[in-house]
């Protein structure tokens, strides 16, 4: 099989598409022949030495994220050869063949093409888990998303319009913000030390982090709900904690790369069950920046660390 590897942390020049031996599936199992995968930055991060893979996963073949067909199935494994799917996937994504465990597998939808799928499970499935499992976002409340013209931020304004919820969202570019009323933002905010909110969020999806501790906490609602997920801000942040005694605020911290096998199939399952069909329906689309050729994976590395993508960037095996 061929696969993109990374050798040895660095810039985008440690990047290469080598040959590399094709997995066999074991019991429970399945072996896709990978059509495409989504580029994340926990993929730029690993490449520079911060983020490795979690145990069981290859160690220097990025890809957290993929678009597929079955082409063999392990003993025990409910799918069947040829079946289209999508997942998520601990690394290994960005390879031509995969192994996946059979619960992490979900059908793509007939409306979605396979590089469309691949732009779905990375980032839906952590914005719904964080957003609606772990936040408890409801009907009428409002949710705060920092970075909304991201990945998880598109995928989150339309989890939470689905779900009869107000959403504001935050970015440094007014740009994005436009696009994302397209896609059912309520109120957009500029980015910047004095930002300030229309009105006080139930529950805030941070995928800063950083000093953006400090404002949700100032904020959220009294017993509200802070769920961060990224950390593009910095991993430090002062914080009052007299106002987070006060409000009664919850701050929780959330990754799903590194949970073990039985959390991420049960929200797997969850998602195939509760969100997939949404795709079908036309209420959820993948936001897609651009779809390269994965020999393009150098400059989609590049691209995506300028900060001026605007939703997914899918690197295809085939772009015909």
């Amino acid at each position: 099989m061929q696969a993109v590897k990374i050798h040895g942390a660095g810039g985008v020049e440690v990047l290469e598409i080598v040959e590399a031996p094709t997995p066999a599936p074991g019991p429970e199992q399945v072996r896709i022949k990978v059509a495409a995968a989504g580029l994340n930055r926990a993929d730029c991060l690993q490449r520079r030495g911060f983020y490795p893979a979690p145990a069981g996963a290859p160690p220097d073949i990025p890809g957290l994220e993929f678009s597929g067909t079955v082409d063999s199935v392990g003993a025990g494994a409910d799918w069947a050869v040829g079946d289209r799917v999508m997942g998520i996937t601990g690394g290994g994504a960005m390879a031509t063949h995969l192994l996946a465990h059979t619960r992490m597998l979900m059908r793509i939808p007939d409306s979605l093409s396979l590089d469309q799928a691949a732009a779905v499970p990375e980032v839906f499935l952590t914005a719904y888990d964080a957003m609606m499992i772990q936040g408890g976002l409801d009907v009428g409340q409002t949710v705060l998303i920092h970075a909304v013209g991201s990945g998880v931020g598109t995928a989150a304004i339309q989890l939470a319009r689905a779900a009869g919820a107000r959403s504001i969202g935050t970015s440094r570019s007014a740009d994005k913000l436009e696009r994302c009323t397209k896609l059912g933002l309520d109120a957009g905010v500029v980015a910047d030390d004095q930002m300030a909110f229309d009105a006080e969020p139930d529950l805030i999806l941070d995928l800063i982090g950083g000093k953006y501790l400090d404002v949700n906490v100032r904020t959220i609602k009294p017993k509200g709900r802070i769920i961060v997920v990224g950390l593009l801000g910095g991993t430090h942040a002062g914080l009052d904690l007299g106002v987070l005694l006060r409000k009664r605020v919850s701050i929780t911290g959330t990754v799903l790369r590194s949970r073990p096998l039985e959390e991420k199939a049960t929200v797997t399952q969850l998602f195939a069950q509760r969100v997939v069909p949404l795709f079908e329906s036309g209420a959820l689309v993948p936001v897609i920046d651009d779809v390269l050729p994965m020999t393009d994976i150098r400059e989609a590395h590049a691209r995506m660390e300028t900060n001026q993508t605007f939703g997914k960037l899918v690197l295809s095996w085939d772009t015909n």
